[in-house]
């Protein structure tokens, strides 16, 4: 009887074994919302996110879409609509149900689009600020207790067509991208003292359905008014898709997200490129910008007194990253 229960108890004790760092690696499994989680650099960080081992919450709109995403292990496919503030709280009350708490929210979800100002109607351009901005908004907002609760990290997707605006056309697009710099630092102060950090990603031109899926709206709103779409038109949407099927994979958008989410020492800002064109020409808008900003009024800067800034800010933590 002794060696029965000495047997019984031995077992007892390989099973908890086994057991237990099944038990701890479930309790530190974060769990990550990606809104915008289809297709494009929202599909690609999902997919790496629970390549990695995260759990993660994919926003999509559409059935198919929801069901792709939900046959990939790790992931939860949650219908998802930043337009729609009911899907937004539907979402915050199914992650509350499930109790795996809520350690990043990725803002991805986001749309191209708008057109010439003279040309444009305001629906078009209330359009794009509805889901890039609005959006944005909406689920930060929603989202914030949850990720407070865990003191985690909000990343947002902007573009460096924040910065390079100059474009004909883009003024919709590129203002809403403007705006999420302005929010990311204003918000970034609110979140600091509550241990939440928040950062933004500003992709380049990287593979992405965002430019197709902008054509194509266009065109079916100008079928939808009456409008006729030419052969030209049809062309130019082939060129467009076949140049959007031309760029790098966003492999480098997704590392730049992970350090966001995961690292000690996240940044504020991740300007990620595929070429040094793209990093030459933004960073050189930016800096046009500054010699506008010193010429007019009486309190200009000399060269020499802006290369002192210059070295100031290079000296910083984020030079040193």
């Amino acid at each position: 009887m002794n060696k029965l229960l000495q047997f019984i108890f031995s077992v007892a004790i390989v099973i908890a074994l086994i057991a237990a760092p099944q038990t701890v690696a479930a309790e530190q499994t974060k769990s990550i919302l990606v809104t915008g989680a289809s297709t494009g650099i929202g599909r690609h960080l999902a997919e790496s996110l629970a390549e990695s081992g995260y759990h993660v919450y994919a926003g999509a709109r559409k059935d198919k879409d929801i069901a792709a995403l939900d046959a990939i292990d790790n992931i939860t496919a949650v219908q998802l609509d930043v337009t729609s503030q009911g899907q937004v709280d539907a979402a915050v009350a199914m992650i509350k149900k499930n109790g795996t708490g809520l350690y990043g929210l990725v803002n991805n979800a986001g749309v191209g689009g708008g057109g010439e100002v003279i040309e444009t109607p305001v629906k078009n351009q209330s359009f794009v600020y509805a889901v890039n901005v609005e959006g944005v908004y909406r689920t930060t907002q929603a989202f914030a207790p949850l990720i407070i609760e865990s003191r985690g990290r909000i990343v947002t997707t902007g573009s460096i067509a924040g910065t390079l605006a100059g474009f004909p056309g883009f003024s919709a697009y590129s203002g809403s991208k403007h705006w999420i710099e302005a929010f990311t630092d204003s918000f970034a102060t609110e979140m600091e003292p509550l241990g939440v950090w928040v950062s933004v990603v500003e992709p380049g031109n990287y593979k992405s359905n965002i430019r197709r899926t902008s054509v194509s709206r266009r065109l079916d709103r100008l079928e939808a008014d009456g409008g006729e779409v030419t052969a030209e038109m049809k062309e130019a949407f082939d060129a467009t898709a076949a140049r959007e099927l031309s760029y790098k994979e966003p492999d480098e958008v997704t590392e730049a997200f992970m350090h966001a989410l995961f690292n000690d020492k996240p940044l504020r800002r991740y300007m990620v490129v595929p070429n040094e064109d793209e990093q030459a020409l933004t960073i050189g808008t930016k800096i046009g910008r500054l010699v506008e900003l010193n010429t007019w009024g009486p309190y200009s800067y000399s060269r020499d007194e802006l290369v002192e800034m210059l070295d100031a800010a290079l000296s910083g933590d984020a030079a040193a990253e």
